[in-house]
């Protein structure tokens, strides 16, 4: 049998893992309901396996039976604070909290693909890490783990990694794309802080209101984004918090906003951390006030290897057909937490669409809404393209 025949026998499976996880959704790096069935799901396997020591990342090593290489997968674990409203009958049983960028999927279908080649161990020829991650979500888990050793797991450093992540509309569901070069964007956080002089809102020449100033800096940045950034070299700017006063007619002593920026390039952040903090200063001098730009780097740009990207797709074109791997157009401006594996080893973010089958891609809920559903389809395509991926990149040509 083929690995992805061998994946659509053990797909109930698979699913059973993936409800079960949707189920006890966690945030952030202590997934500790998570982690006891993601090492459930590994046990009996002839697998390495260590788990976090600051977070509840579990770290298995594949072994094979012949010489070679290291490669390196990847799936995240964590879910979103957002309450689900899906209606699913495995839907979260957690307030507040739910699997809306279908973490939950990666994490099964990783298992599945331990699954899989632990059944081909004696075949493959070197070793493969599979990085259950924690905290993707904002928590830098990737990054974290990668301070702990991950990348070493096997005693020495991966040749190639990969990650997928379902999305749940835009792609049909088990359509494959990625891209060379660029394919997720930096996320960096601005933080503002206005400060004037409150005072009676009637008689606002007695105080220094903070409020119009930090109106016209949001506005400011947007102008910013059109006019001092080439447009083949796109940003964006977001602002998406803004607080300030506690009444009508109360002028507030202070202002604040935050503001999500996304980039392509280490050239355009870089003016992006420095334009905006100067121009928010600026803002605030012109108006006789005060204020405190802060630009926190996050998440790099997620940029596949051109050589490893290639690789992807036309093993996901084998495998599946040439109808279901496709090229993306454009980078997307989300980012991701892999990008900190991929600064330090060569390799190919990849998406799986996930959308529905009875839901049109255009216009199905997208990632991180309440109501964003994944279909349990794609969980035996993304288990055997994990392990096709791992196989194929060590050197093991046959498909079966």
């Amino acid at each position: 049998m083929t690995l992805r025949e061998d994946a659509v026998a053990i797909a109930a499976d698979i699913a059973g893992l993936r409800h079960a996880i949707h189920r006890e959704p966690e945030i952030g790096l202590d997934l500790p309901r998570t982690q006891r069935k993601v090492l459930a799901a590994l046990d009996g396997l002839p697998l390495e396996t260590t788990t976090g020591k600051r977070l509840s990342s579990v770290t298995a090593v594949l072994r094979g039976g012949r010489p070679g290489p290291t490669v390196l997968l990847r799936a995240d674990m964590d879910a979103l604070p957002v309450t689900e409203a899906t209606g699913l009958p495995y839907a979260s049983e957690v307030t507040g909290v739910m699997h809306a960028c279908g973490h939950d999927l990666h994490t099964a279908m990783l298992a599945g693909a331990a699954r899989l080649l632990s059944a081909r161990r004696a075949e493959v020829p070197g070793n493969v890490i599979f990085m259950f991650q924690p905290g993707e979500e904002g928590y830098a888990g990737a990054k974290h783990m990668i301070d702990e050793g991950v990348l070493d797991a096997a005693g020495e450093r991966p040749v190639a990694a990969y990650a997928l992540h379902v999305i749940a509309n835009q792609l049909a569901c088990g359509v494959l794309a990625t891209r060379p070069g660029p394919m997720l964007a930096a996320a960096d956080v601005i933080r503002v802080t206005v400060r004037g002089r409150g005072g009676h809102a009637s008689q606002p020449h007695r105080g220094a209101d903070p409020i119009p100033a930090a109106c016209e800096m949001v506005t400011a940045l947007q102008t910013l984004v059109t006019r001092r950034f080439d447009v083949f070299d796109p940003v964006v700017i977001t602002v998406g918090s803004f607080h300030a006063g506690t009444a009508d007619n109360v002028i507030p002593d202070e202002a604040t906003f935050l503001a999500t920026a996304r980039s392509y390039s280490a050239e355009a952040r870089s003016r992006l951390r420095d334009t905006t903090t100067r121009l928010v200063r600026d803002i605030a001098q012109a108006h006789g006030l005060a204020a405190e730009a802060e630009y926190a780097e996050e998440y790099p740009v997620t940029v596949n290897d051109a050589a490893e990207a290639t690789f992807a797709a036309h093993t996901a074109a084998d495998v599946f057909g040439a109808h279901r791997a496709i090229a993306a157009e454009h980078p997307l401006t989300g980012a991701e937490d892999f990008s900190f594996v991929l600064e330090q080893v060569p390799g190919a973010f990849v998406m799986l669409g996930a959308c529905p089958l009875a839901a049109d891609p255009a216009t199905a809920p997208s990632n991180h809404s309440v109501i964003a559903a994944f279909d349990d389809a794609a969980l035996a395509d993304g288990a055997a393209l994990y392990a096709e991926l791992a196989l194929r990149r060590l050197g093991w040509r046959k498909s079966g």
